[in-house]
C-alpha cells in the first residue's frame, strides 16, 4: 500500500523539546517505521522550514520524508501557518500526480485541510487524526489560546469530509460526534510506544541521594501543569522533582516558563529539590525514566499523552490528571493514580500514597508493563491503523462504482 503522511509543522526528523515539537512528532515517525516494517511505502509531508533541507530525506527503508514548500523556509509557530496551506495543498496535489498513494493520513487540522484540497481533485480517500481539537484548546486556555480564529470551523469541516478519522482517546470521538462527525466514521486508535527501546529491564540513571524522585518530562508550556507539581513537591518532604524537557540546558534559562516555574520553585522555598533537565536525548529517555519512583504527567489538557505509556513500558508507577487520553491509557489503582486537574493538595496526596507503599508501586509498575506490552505497542497500532485505511479505500471504490 502506498501511504501519504501529511504532517505540515511536525516533521519525523525534528529535535523534540521545542514549543511545537512533542509527542505528534513521535506519532508520526513510529507510525511510519511501523507500516513501512509491514511491506508498506510511505511518504511523509512536512513543510519546509530550512533552505538546507534537501527535497527528500530517507527516514528508514520504505519511509521518506518530502518537504514541501509553502511560505518561508524558516521556523514558523504552527499557530501561523494556516496562511500558507493553500500553497501547501497545491504542492501536495502535483506531487501525488507524480506519486499517486493509495490513502493520505492527514495528521493536525492545518494538515486535514490542505489534505481535502489536494485529494479532492484526485479523488483520494483522507484519514484524519486531529492529535489536538482546537474546542479543547479554546476550552482550557481561553484567551491563552494562539489559535487561528478559523480553526474550530475548519476542524468542524474536517470531521463533516473527512472519509474515516481517527482518534486517539475516547474522549476525543465523543467530542467529534459532537462537532457534527458521524459515529460510524470514527475508529479510536491510541498512540503506541517502541517497546524495543522502553522496557522494564535495563539500565536506570544513577542517583545521587536518598531522595524520592519524581519526574515530570513534558514540553515547557503552561497547560502541561507543571507548576501544580512543583507546589505538591512543597508538600513531599525528603523528594525530588526531576524537569525534563525545553531547550539544551545551555539555553533553558533563554525560555519564558522555564522562568517562570523555577521563580514558582524558589517562592515556595523547594528550589533545591527541583532539577531542570533541559532535553533529553531520546536515547537516554528510558534510562530516566527508570530512575523515578514515579512519573508524574499532570495537564489541564492532553489529547492523548505518550509520557505515561513509556513510564509504564518501563515499569515505573504513573500519577496523572483525568484528561483526554490519560483517562484511557492509565488504569486508576492498576497502572497508576487519576488525579482532578489543577489540585496540587490532591495530587500531592495521590503522590504520597505512591511514595509510602514500595509495594503498590511494584504492583502498578508490573500491571503497567504488561498493558503497554499487551495493548500499545507499534505493531498492533499500526494494524489496526492499516485496517482503517483498508476500509477506506474499499468504501471510495464502492462509491466510484455507484456513481
Amino acid at each position: 500500500m502506498k501511504i501519504a503522511f501529511v504532517s505540515e509543522h511536525a516533521s519525523p526528523l525534528a529535535v523534540l523539546g521545542g514549543v511545537d515539537a512533542g509527542g505528534q512528532n513521535v506519532h508520526v515517525a513510529a507510525l511510519a517505521e511501523a507500516l513501512a516494517r509491514n511491506g508498506d511505502e510511505v511518504r511523509v509531508y512536512t513543510r519546509r522550514d530550512d533552505g538546507r533541507l534537501p527535497a527528500t530525506v530517507p527516514f528508514c527503508t520504505g519511509v521518506l520524508v518530502d518537504h514541501v514548500d509553502a511560505g518561508p523556509a524558516t521556523p514558523i509557530e504552527k499557530d501561523r501557518l494556516l496562511q500558507y496551506m493553500p500553497a501547501f495543498a497545491r504542492e501536495l496535489e502535483t506531487r501525488w500526480g507524480d506519486w499517486r498513494p493509495d490513502v493520505v493520513h492527514a495528521h493536525f487540522w492545518m494538515s486535514g485541510l490542505a489534505s481535502l484540497q489536494a485529494a479532492g481533485v484526485l479523488d483520494l480517500p483522507v484519514i484524519q487524526t486531529f492529535h489536538a481539537l482546537g474546542i479543547e484548546k479554546r476550552r482550557h486556555q481561553g484567551s491563552k489560546d494562539t489559535s487561528p480564529k478559523a480553526r474550530l470551523r475548519v476542524e468542524e469541516r474536517i470531521a463533516r469530509e473527512a472519509t474515516h478519522i481517527v482518534a486517539t482517546a475516547t474522549a476525543e470521538a465523543f467530542e467529534l460526534v459532537r462537532m457534527g462527525a458521524r459515529r460510524s466514521d470514527i475508529t479510536v486508535v491510541p498512540c503506541g510506544v517502541d517497546l524495543s527501546q522502553f522496557a522494564a529491564l535495563g539500565p536506570s540513571e544513577p542517583r545521587s541521594n536518598r531522595r524520592n524522585r519524581l519526574l515530570c518530562l513534558s514540553r515547557l508550556v503552561e497547560r502541561k501543569g507543571i507548576a501544580d507539581v512543583i507546589s505538591a513537591l512543597k508538600l513531599l518532604p525528603n523528594t525530588e522533582l526531576v524537569i525534563a524537557g525545553g531547550p539544551d540546558r545551555e539555553a533553558l534559562w533563554e525560555d519564558v516558563e522555564a522562568r517562570r516555574l523555577r521563580e514558582i520553585a524558589r517562592g515556595l522555598g523547594v528550589e533545591d529539590r527541583v532539577e531542570f533537565r533541559g532535553r533529553v536525548e531520546r536515547i537516554d529517555v528510558p534510562r530516566l525514566l527508570r530512575s523515578a519512583d514515579v512519573v508524574v504527567c499532570y495537564p489541564w489538557y492532553e489529547p492523548f499523552g505518550i509520557v505515561p505509556l513509556e513510564a509504564m513500558a518501563c515499569g515505573v508507577p504513573v500519577v496523572v490528571s483525568t484528561v483526554g487520553g490519560l483517562v484511557d491509557s492509565v488504569v486508576d489503582g492498576v497502572t497508576g493514580l487519576h488525579v482532578e486537574p489543577r489540585s496540587p493538595i490532591a495530587l500531592a496526596q495521590a503522590i504520597r500514597t505512591l511514595l509510602e507503599n514500595e509495594k503498590m508501586r511494584y504492583a502498578l509498575g508490573v500491571a503497567g508493563a504488561r498493558r503497554a506490552n499487551e495493548r500499545y505497542g507499534w505493531p498492533r497500532i499500526a494494524s489496526d491503523t492499516r485496517s482503517v485505511y483498508a476500509r477506506a479505500i474499499t468504501e471510495k471504490q464502492f462509491a466510484a462504482q455507484a456513481s
